[in-house]
């Protein structure tokens, strides 16, 4: 304890209580963990539903991925989403590749593209789908276009899915989204420029930007897909 005061005593106010908080933080999430793991452990030995091991795994991944623990996190949330995939639950899905994405490892950019196809695709949560569209949007260069049809598609469907208050603030979030990629992409600070921007970039009509989406995905996912698209697509009841 001694010798973490005078760590601590050595940083400005404002260092050392970042560095407090991030113990804090940091000693939670091990607790945290530690209680998953337990569950997890006797459902193990219960013989507990598939459903429940698979939530269970991806809850667990999500907690490593808070603690920087990426490759640790990956086989158990890649293990959910193969679970969540064969028994039809594509919002869960969806989630575990945030998850996988969030990863950093080697296909997690795979994992992204991936999970947005499922987003967009499937009826889900349009506030999963707009958080995965919006790494596409954090991780793209300031000119991409790619992020610009991901700002734009984010917008759309938190229009058309989305209701009440959780349309108000989906829209809202999406379209200072899409303020800011029109800024960084090609400086625009107008609601007349921005009309001309996506006028210019396609982006005004859904069966143009959507299309463009679907090559973002490709980009992304390459030759990495873990299932069927067609089977997975008769599925749906609007196939």
């Amino acid at each position: 304890m001694k010798q973490f005061d005078l760590l601590t005593a050595r940083l400005p106010d404002t260092a050392a209580d970042s560095v407090l908080g991030y113990g804090i933080e940091s000693a939670a999430l091990e607790s945290h963990l530690q209680i998953l793991n337990e569950h997890l452990d006797e459902l193990r030995r219960q013989g507990g539903s598939a459903h429940r091991l698979a939530d269970l795994q991806l809850q667990i991944a999500r907690t490593l991925v808070n603690l920087d623990r990426g490759s640790e996190a990956w086989p158990l949330a890649r293990s959910a989403f193969d679970h969540f995939i064969e028994w039809s639950q594509f919002e869960l899905a969806a989630d575990a590749c945030d998850v996988l994405y969030q990863t950093g490892q080697t296909e997690s950019l795979a994992a992204l593209g991936q999970g947005i196809w499922l987003a967009v695709t499937c009826p889900i949560d349009p506030e999963l789908t707009v958080e995965l569209l919006n790494h596409v949007i954090e991780d793209t260069p300031d000119d991409s276009d790619g992020a610009a049809v991901a700002a734009t598609t984010a917008l759309f469907l938190a229009d058309v899915r989305a209701q009440g208050r959780q349309r108000e603030d989906l829209m809202f979030f999406a379209t200072q989204l899409l303020g800011t990629v029109a800024r960084r992409h090609s400086s625009i600070d107008s609601a007349e420029d921005l009309d001309a921007w996506m006028e210019r970039l396609e982006l005004k009509e859904p069966e143009k930007f959507l299309v463009r989406l679907r090559n973002v995905v490709d980009v992304l996912v390459q030759d990495t897909w873990w299932f069927d698209r067609e089977a997975l697509q008769e599925q749906l009841p609007f196939s």
